[in-house]
């Protein structure tokens, strides 16, 4: 997702300027050694590094969830906009992310999932709940994802439960049944071959709906994490979910 990113920003001519970039795997070496181009940014081991050499507007985030959160906290006492990509944000980070934008007056961008399509899919699910609150919801990534269930499930289980007049009972819990989130069940599938996929079926007398999205390339990514990056200039205020910037 870092090659992606940087790739993307450099693609995108002179809207944006790529002022650092951090990972210790590669620290030390040039953007242009790492992932061609033209580029003579240096790679630092961490963004830390990279915000006492130069100013930031905004700094694009995919890392674990406790490297992540360190991040924001760097970033946001730099006044720069974390655009947050990491999943497993948890509702306490996101009460302290929302701590830090007030202390620090900055705002900042966490996005589950930067498929528009993705984010899409998320919304149709919300609207289609209002008339079918009956759902289960089958993601599925590949096998060097860490967490599970994915944030774009988690997202997409509380976008179904707001939308619910009444909470449908998911029943005892069996583990061959997936996690139980806002009463959906949400089931996990780790695979190699995967990127990222996630489907939503919903269920009614003598019907089903299935809703599917499909990444099979992370440059599928790419549009909605320039869409926050332009959304991140001068904000002030925290953002969870790309549909509310859509």
């Amino acid at each position: 997702m870092g090659r992606e990113t940087v790739n993307a920003v450099l693609e995108a001519g002179t809207e944006f300027a790529l002022v650092g970039a951090a990972d210790p795997a590669f620290a030390g070496n040039s953007i242009s050694e790492v992932v061609g181009g033209d580029c003579p940014v240096v790679i630092e081991k961490d963004l830390a590094s990279v915000l006492k050499a130069v100013k930031a507007d905004a700094a694009v985030i995919f890392t674990t969830p406790d490297a992540a959160m360190d991040n924001t906290r760097v970033a946001m006492q730099a006044g720069a906009v974390p655009v947050i990509g990491t999943t497993g944000i948890t509702p306490e980070n996101l009460e302290e992310i929302k701590k830090l934008s007030a202390d620090n007056g900055v705002g900042a961008i966490i996005a589950p999932n930067f498929a528009i399509g993705a984010v899409l899919m998320m919304k149709l699910a919300s609207e289609v709940a209002k008339h079918m609150p009956s759902a289960e919801i089958i993601e599925l990534h590949h096998d060097k994802k860490l967490d599970a269930p994915s944030g774009t499930a988690i997202k997409t289980a509380e976008m179904i439960a707001a939308s619910r007049e009444t909470s449908p009972s998911s029943g005892e819990a069996v583990p061959a049944r997936g996690g139980d989130f806002h009463g959906v069940r949400i089931h996990s599938v780790r695979l190699p071959g995967l990127v990222a996929h996630q489907e939503v079926i919903f269920g009614g007398l003598g019907q089903t709906l299935r809703i599917r999205h499909d990444s099979f390339d992370r440059k599928s990514f790419m549009p909605g994490v320039l869409m926050a990056i332009r959304k991140a200039s001068g904000l002030k205020d925290v953002i969870y979910g790309l549909e509310n910037i859509l």
